[in-house]
């Protein structure tokens, strides 16, 4: 059971990821991927309880929705979004 709660939360985390990249992208601030990776490492402290794992895999999910901007290592700046894309990984 918490296998599947594990993938529904890195799903539920890429989804929002998505849709900040989408419909905040246009907000001068830092690029999503940070939060990401604070989630992720929130959730290697808690990673002997359930609330940990969650964490990760949200983490995970939000990180990987902005992989292509932490590649190129934008920190912080606006997106340019032209064609907006839900499955597509930035």
């Amino acid at each position: 059971m918490i296998i599947l709660i594990l993938i529904l939360s890195g799903f539920l985390g890429f989804a929002l990821g998505r849709l900040g990249h989408i419909y905040g992208g246009q907000i001068n601030g830092p690029h999503h991927w940070i939060y990401g990776l604070i989630l992720i490492i929130i959730g290697v402290i808690l990673y002997k309880t359930d609330l940990g794992k969650m964490l990760m895999a949200f983490g995970l999910g939000v990180f990987v929705s902005d992989f292509k901007d932490f590649l190129a290592f934008r920190i912080y700046g606006v997106d340019d979004v032209v064609i907006k894309k839900f499955w597509q990984i930035d």
